[in-house]
C-alpha cells in the first residue's frame, strides 16, 4: 500500500509526465518489445510506429499519477483498459514483465537523479497497487464470461460460415462455433479478439461485431489496411471453412437502454459497431433512430443495402454523404455543423466513431448543437486518444 510519502512522491512527477511522457513510454515499448517475445503479440506493431500506443499509455499513466490518491476520478479508463485487455487476453503472468520494463524506463528516461531509489519504489508500489486492481478485475470478468450461457474463457475455434465483400475495402466474415455450441449474448457495440499465425508469428487482434447477437454465430467486418497484416490476412487468405480462434466479446462502448432518439454517426469503417446498435435498437422499437454514415465514396460505401432495408422501419431514417460524387439522395461533402444539426435531435444520444479528426469534428459540432458530454459517446479502435 502507498504511504503519505510515496503518493507524495508520485504525485511530484506530475509536471515530468506532462513534458517527458510520451519519450518514457516510448522507450519502455521499444525495450520490453525487443526483449519480451512473449508479450509481443498483445501488441498492434502498426500503433508502436505510429506513436498511438506510446502516447496512450503516457495518457494513462499521467492520469493515474494526477489521480494517485483518488483513484474514483479517473472515470471510465479503468473499466476501458479491463476491457481491452481481457479481449487480447491479458493474464496476471504479463504484469511483472510490463512492471519491470516500466521501472527500468523511468530510471533510464529520467536518470538517477531525478529516478532515486525512493522515485522507483514509489511509482513500484503505484504500479502494483494499479496491477492488482486490474488483475482481480479481469479475473472476474474471464469468469463471467466463462459461466455466462453460451460463454467461454481463451480462445475458442469458430468457422467461417460466410464471406463477403461490402465494398472495395471491407470484407464481413460470418463465425459459428466449431463445437457446435451456443454463442454468449454480447450486447451492441462490443468486439472480440482474435488470435492468428501469420508467417510464424503470433498476432492478436480485436474487430467490432458488426452485427447484433444471434446467441448462433458471430460477425466481424474488416477493412483492408495499407500495409495492414492481419487484416490483409483475412481478405486475401481466409477462406469459407477456415478456422480462427476467437476470444469472447469485450468493451465498454454499448448502447445503453433508453427512450431518447438514437443518433449513430460514423465514418468510414467505423460504420461496423453502429450496425449492431442500430439493429438492437429497431428491435427494441421504443426510440427512433438517426443513421448518419460519411464514406468517401461509392465504391467504399459499405452495408447500403443493409440500411436500405431498414428504411421501411417508421423510426429509422438515414442519412449517407460522399465526399467524392453524390450519393443517390443527393448528399456529398465533407460533415458539417449544418448537417448535424438538421439531423440530430437536440435530445439525442449520439454514438460516433470514425478517423480521430473526424471524431474530433463531430464531438465539437454536437456540443455546439446542444448535446451534452454525457449523450456524446465515442471509441477509439486503437489506443485511447484525445480529441481536440
Amino acid at each position: 500500500m502507498l504511504s503519505a510519502e510515496q503518493t507524495a512522491i508520485i504525485k511530484a512527477t506530475v509536471p515530468l509526465l506532462e513534458t517527458g511522457g510520451e519519450a518514457l513510454t516510448t522507450h519502455f515499448y521499444t525495450m520490453m518489445l525487443s526483449e519480451y517475445a512473449q508479450v509481443r503479440p498483445l501488441f498492434n506493431q502498426a500503433h508502436q510506429a505510429h506513436g498511438t500506443q506510446p502516447r496512450a499509455l503516457a495518457n494513462a499513466v499521467l492520469q493515474y499519477a494526477r489521480h494517485i490518491d483518488n483513484l474514483g476520478a479517473l472515470g471510465a479508463l479503468p473499466a476501458q483498459i479491463i476491457q481491452k485487455h481481457v479481449a487480447l487476453q491479458i493474464l496476471p503472468e504479463h504484469y511483472p514483465i510490463v512492471g519491470a520494463c516500466l521501472l527500468r524506463a523511468i530510471r533510464e528516461v529520467l536518470g538517477e537523479e531525478i529516478a532515486t531509489d525512493a522515485v522507483i519504489e514509489a511509482w513500484g508500489e503505484a504500479y502494483w497497487q494499479l496491477a492488482n486492481i486490474l488483475i482481480g478485475a479481469e479475473a472476474a470478468e474471464y469468469e463471467r464470461l466463462a459461466a455466462a450461457p453460451g460463454g467461454w474463457r481463451g480462445g475458442r475455434d469458430f468457422r467461417v460460415a460466410h464471406k463477403v465483400a461490402e465494398s472495395a475495402e471491407i470484407t464481413s466474415f460470418t463465425l459459428e462455433p466449431v463445437d457446435g455450441g451456443a454463442v454468449v449474448a454480447y450486447q451492441p457495440g462490443q468486439y472480440l479478439g482474435l488470435r492468428l499465425t501469420i508467417d510464424g508469428q503470433e498476432v492478436r487482434r480485436n474487430y467490432s461485431l458488426s452485427q447484433m447477437a444471434d446467441g448462433q454465430t458471430l460477425r466481424i467486418s474488416v477493412k483492408r489496411e495499407k500495409g495492414g497484416l492481419v487484416s490483409n490476412h483475412l481478405h486475401d487468405h481466409v477462406q469459407v471453412g477456415d478456422t480462427l480462434e476467437v476470444f469472447p466479446p469485450a468493451g465498454e462502448f454499448v448502447l445503453r437502454d433508453g427512450d431518447a432518439p438514437l443518433a449513430l454517426i460514423s465514418g468510414g469503417v467505423g460504420i461496423t459497431p453502429t450496425l449492431a446498435m442500430a439493429q438492437a435498437a429497431l428491435a427494441a422499437g421504443k426510440r427512433d433512430v438517426i443513421f448518419i454514415h460519411y464514406a468517401r465514396n461509392g465504391d467504399v460505401h459499405a452495408f447500403g443495402d443493409l440500411i436500405d432495408g431498414w428504411a421501411a422501419h417508421p423510426r429509422f431514417s438515414a442519412y449517407v454523404v460522399y465526399e467524392q460524387g453524390e450519393h443517390r439522395d443527393g448528399l456529398s461533402g465533407r460533415p458539417s455543423l449544418d448537417q448535424l444539426q438538421a439531423w440530430v435531435p437536440v435530445d439525442a444520444d449520439a454514438y460516433f466513431l470514425g478517423p480521430k479528426p473526424f471524431m474530433g469534428f463531430v464531438n465539437k459540432a454536437l456540443a455546439e448543437i446542444g448535446l451534452p458530454a454525457e449523450n456524446r459517446h465515442y471509441e477509439f479502435f486503437g489506443p485511447a486518444e484525445a480529441l481536440g
